[in-house]
Order: C-alpha cells, then sequence, then structure tokens
C-alpha cells in the first residue's frame, strides 16, 4: 500500500477532465480526471462498459483507429500536454499500453514478439539483448518457450508476452488493459505478482484498467472507480477495500451477507453515487 511518502511523489501522468466521444455523437467519457505518480499502481475499476478501456487509450492516443476523441480536458505526461502526439511517439518517450485480449504475433516466435518491442530504440543490439535476458528473469517461463510460436502458448503465457514486449520499450509508464481477462485465479495472482516486482525493483509506474477489483486493489497504491464514463469514488486502495459500497458493488459483499447487484436498495444507493 501507499507510503508515507506517497502524497508528495511525482505526478507522471495526469487526466484532466476529459471527455471522448466516438463517431462524433456517443458520448464515453463525461469528464474523468486521475493521476499516475511516479512509482505507483493505480488501478481504474468498473464493470464492462463504465469506460475504463477508454480512458486507457486516450491516453496513448489509439482513440483515432476507432473513430473516437478527446473533445475536452487535457492529458498531461511528465508535465507535458501529449494528446497531440501519434502513438509511436508516445511510446519513445516512455508510454506504452498493453492491450486487452493478449495481442500476439500468432505466427512469430515468443522471442521474436519480445524483439518487436524495441523496434523504437536506437541504443544497439546489446543493450536491446540486455533487456531480453531481463524480461527472461522475470518471465522465465518465457525464455522455456522462446523457440514456440506465440499462437500455440496459453493464455497465461500470452500475457507474459504482451507484457514482456512492453518492458523491451524501456517504459516509464504502463497501461494495462484487463490482465486478468480470461485467466485462472493461479495465473491472476502470478501476473499481478510480476507487475508489483516491476514496480518495485523496476521502477515501472502502472495504470490498469481491471474489472477484478478484490485482486486490483490487494496490489494497487490507488484506485479509481468508473461508472456510466464518470469517476465516482477513489482513494488509497486499503480504503476502497474496507469501503461498504466497494464491497457491495464490486465484492459482492454488503452488511447484511452476500446480494444481488438487481438489488432495490443496491440500486437507489448506486443511483446515489452518480446524482
Amino acid at each position: 500500500m501507499l507510503d508515507a511518502t506517497a502524497e508528495t511523489r511525482e505526478t507522471l501522468l495526469e487526466v484532466n477532465n476529459i471527455e471522448v466521444i466516438y463517431n462524433h455523437v456517443i458520448l464515453v467519457l463525461k469528464g474523468v480526471s486521475l493521476s499516475v505518480p511516479k512509482g505507483g499502481i493505480t488501478a481504474l475499476l468498473g464493470g464492462n462498459g463504465a469506460g475504463k478501456t477508454t480512458t486507457l487509450k486516450a491516453v496513448s492516443n489509439l482513440l483515432h483507429s476507432e473513430r473516437g476523441e478527446v473533445t475536452k480536458g487535457s492529458i498531461h505526461y511528465r508535465g507535458e500536454r501529449v494528446q497531440g502526439l501519434d502513438p509511436a511517439t508516445l511510446v519513445k518517450r516512455g508510454v506504452i499500453q498493453v492491450m486487452e485480449g493478449r495481442h500476439c504475433f500468432e505466427h512469430l516466435t515468443v522471442e521474436e514478439n519480445l524483439l518487436t518491442g524495441a523496434y523504437t530504440r536506437r541504443d544497439g543490439s546489446a543493450a536491446i539483448n540486455k533487456d531480453l535476458e531481463l524480461v527472461y528473469h522475470y518471465f522465465p517461463r518465457l525464455k522455456e518457450r522462446r523457440r514456440s510460436q506465440a499462437g500455440y502458448t496459453s493464455g497465461g503465457e500470452q500475457q507474459m508476452v504482451a507484457m514482456g514486449r512492453a518492458l523491451m520499450a524501456r517504459p516509464a509508464c504502463i497501461l494495462l488493459d484487463e490482465p486478468s481477462m480470461g485467466l485462472a485465479p493461479q495465473l491472476v495472482e502470478e501476473i499481478f505478482g510480476i507487475v508489483k516486482t516491476l514496480n518495485e525493483q523496476e521502477g515501472v509506474s502502472f495504470l490498469l484498467a481491471e474489472q477484478n477489483t478484490t485482486v486490483a486493489l490487494r496490489y494497487a497504491h490507488y484506485g479509481y472507480i468508473l461508472e456510466s464514463g464518470r469517476v465516482v469514488m477513489d482513494g488509497p486502495a486499503k480504503d476502497l477495500l474496507e469501503n461498504p459500497d466497494v464491497k457491495e458493488f464490486y465484492l459482492g459483499v454488503s452488511e447484511e451477507g452476500r446480494k444481488s447487484f438487481r438489488d432495490v436498495r443496491s440500486y437507489r444507493r448506486r443511483k446515489r453515487w452518480l446524482s
């Protein structure tokens, strides 16, 4: 959890009151603000359609491929406004997104996939090979499968490939979208454990979008909860885990025991969040 100096950490990424519209008419984000401190793990939580992926794509400038655009607000990285930058330039500056769904080049080997993450680098093969060995240190299973075609590896291994490929770009900040999707609980813990290790040992900051609220808040320092394109709650991860509203809506437990999201009282409380 956050240490005593967390509040004084340098802000690495700041999103200020952004609105996002798709196809010129569909308003998806409605004034979202958040910040990612240098060296922090920040969780972006919420159900399907809450706006988590759209927020990440707004930061990484991948919205235009889906006919989306930021129409209001601003996004700053290291104090500089970055909305106008193309995604490749942003990668060179240290921000890279790991997409939902474990996108890999299926016909390439695991190692070839990892090396594609270094395509923007100009520091020579020796430095790249050194970082490749670092990736294998954190993901030893990938070293075992380095000659295998990525399309024939498991879902967990493909998630590791996607994260390892991001590391090859030497990022300062990784935008990690739904890392637990489709994975067995044991693999989810393994992936999040690696996120924590990379954060602590390599200083990589994370903004991770996740539906698995319990796991995300156990590993994150700070969390934001999205509902219908708005931030409805935020706070230190430890506090959110103990919050009765979060327990009821995202962990499925209330003071009266486990409840359905369709419960009338729950619905009224949720409406109070959004008012």
